[in-house]
């Protein structure tokens, strides 16, 4: 099976009771496990250390296959797929070659601990590594994963590490706080840490104030997950509105037809909106192939590389942002009054984009597209551009 009849064949199982879990709203252990069992976990390991291999942009298009059938387990993949990325923007590769292998051999799901607006915690040098201690408020899927990618800072240099911890490590706490709106699944509570001890071997590098281009590409990396989620939310949105559409939605009277799916007004509603959709789509893979190709400079990329990928994935979102927002409230017009009823379960879609659009404010991604436009301002390195 390759990755892309995987892909929906996981989605086509989360689909058929994503109602259901999503108001029980209990930890995705299920969902991590029907994630490993789907072999997709190993999509970006490289195939001679045991995993499939595949491309940047195979990790992209399955997340959005995934979100789209359950936002939350969309989340958690792409997240996964990030952290595995991102600890080859370091350069440590007998660390990351070791850690893919383990991964492999335990099957294991990644996840990460690096709240940009949160105190840092505070890395205290001991003997063979240091003791991890502090509090970060929000850490997507932490309770459920394996290995956690976690950010630092050493008390004696301030010096920002980032480094990988088992997620079952002594000393780490999971709050379980988490009780928002919407992506109920995801298990993005708080995370505390006690004098875990960290070997010095697992550190994967210093993540300095002023990083290196091609150490700067995780935010961004993470605007792009995001932004694929989103287009993943609207897809599915869609996809549920009208197979309710087809099967249960009833045609006004004075429409003159025999079916809602025939209703002109209806039919030119869905158009508009699979039109949006498609577009952002097409603008998401747009950013996803610049950020893939920016990866791909390695050490070379220039700050005027950077930016442009960085341009692209903002310009990305700012759509995907604005059309997922529209389409999960608009399909409510397209279905009708009756598909309100809890057991349909269609406000899932509005709740989960209206949450995680709202991660860090999308007019600053339009001002950094904007200011890129006038006059050439590259946007700036921080925990979100």
């Amino acid at each position: 099976m390759n990755w892309h009849e995987a892909a929906n064949k996981l989605g086509e199982t989360l689909r058929g009771d994503a109602a259901e879990r999503d108001r029980a709203g209990a930890d995705p252990t299920r969902e991590v496990a029907l994630l490993k069992e789907s072999g997709l976990l190993m999509l970006l390991i490289p195939a001679d250390l045991g995993g499939a291999g595949e491309s940047w942009l195979a990790a992209n298009a399955v997340t959005r296959i995934v979100a789209a059938a359950d936002a939350s387990v969309g989340h958690l993949l792409g997240y996964h797929y990030l952290q595995l990325w991102r600890a080859e923007l370091f350069d440590n590769p007998d660390l990351v070659t070791l850690l893919q292998r383990e991964t492999v051999a335990g099957n294991h799901f990644w996840a990460g601990v690096s709240n940009p607006l949160d105190a840092a915690l505070e890395l205290t040098p001991v003997d063979g590594g240091f003791r991890i201690n502090g509090r970060k408020t929000f850490a997507t899927g932490a309770i459920v994963a394996d290995r956690l990618v976690v950010s630092a800072t050493r008390t004696d240099d301030e010096l920002k590490l980032t480094f990988v911890v088992d997620g079952k490590a002594r000393g780490i706490e999971y709050r379980g706080d988490w009780d928002n709106l919407g992506q109920r699944l995801t298990a993005s509570g708080g995370v505390v840490f006690t004098d875990v001890f960290l070997p010095a071997g697992d550190v994967l590098g210093p993540q300095p104030d002023h990083p290196s281009p091609r150490l700067s590409l995780a935010a961004v990396g993470f605007q792009l997950f995001l932004t694929q989620i989103y287009v993943g939310i609207a897809e599915g949105a869609l996809i549920e509105a009208a197979g309710y559409t087809r099967h249960r939605s009833r045609p006004w009277p004075l429409s003159g037809v025999d079916e809602a799916a025939r209703d002109p007004h209806i039919v030119a509603g869905y158009g508009e909106l699979v039109a949006e959709v498609r577009a952002a789509g097409a603008l998401t893979d747009d950013a996803a192939a610049a950020l893939g190709d920016a990866f791909d400079h390695g050490t070379e990329l220039s700050e005027v590389d950077r930016a442009e990928a960085a341009v692209t994935v903002s310009a990305a979102k700012v759509v995907a942002t604005r059309v997922v927002n529209e389409v999960t409230t608009k399909v409510f017009e397209l279905v009708g009054a009756r598909a309100t009823a809890n057991k349909y379960a269609f406000d899932r879609f509005w709740r989960n984009a209206r949450t995680l659009t709202l991660h860090d404010p999308v007019v600053y991604k339009a001002s950094e597209v904007g200011a890129h436009f006038l006059t050439g301002d590259n946007p700036p390195y921080t925990g979100y551009s």
